[in-house]
């Protein structure tokens, strides 16, 4: 987890490297306040349902970034989330951003691969650290 920025008390953490549910879970476990999570990817039918206890808990809101996110949003319709998606991560984090309050945490940490929309996890954390920087 790498500490981007503090904007207006809206914190932004980048767990781009967060490429598996498991892992996704150890982050979000691990937070304390609200969350506003930037999650998705290529969709390779990932099983986020050992996530939805933790979702239900501290997720306020849920943005899925990707070119094909209907399987992603579908599987979490029942948590009664805010869900939007968004095709680009200058998208992603704008929508975040606008849907925080002071207090709150945007956390990039997708659960899943990067390959619809960026080379590797790397790139992915690289252009959520440029978008947190243009707000």
């Amino acid at each position: 987890m790498e500490y981007v920025a503090n904007v207006h008390g809206i914190e932004f953490i980048n767990d781009s490297r967060s490429t598996n549910v498991n892992s996704t879970w150890f982050t979000l476990e691990r937070m304390s306040k609200p969350i506003i999570w930037i999650s998705g990817g290529k969709d390779s039918g990932i099983d986020y349902t050992q996530l939805k206890p933790l979702l239900r808990a501290k997720v306020k809101s849920i943005i899925f970034l990707g070119i094909e996110n209907t399987y992603l949003i579908s599987s979490m319709s029942d948590l009664n989330i805010p869900i939007t998606d968004a095709l680009t991560m200058k998208e992603a984090v704008d929508l975040a951003y606008f849907a925080g309050t002071m207090g709150d945490v945007i956390l990039l940490s997708p659960g899943c691969p990067s390959f619809d929309l960026f080379k590797d996890y790397e790139e992915r954390g690289n252009s959520f650290k440029k978008a947190v920087k243009q707000l």
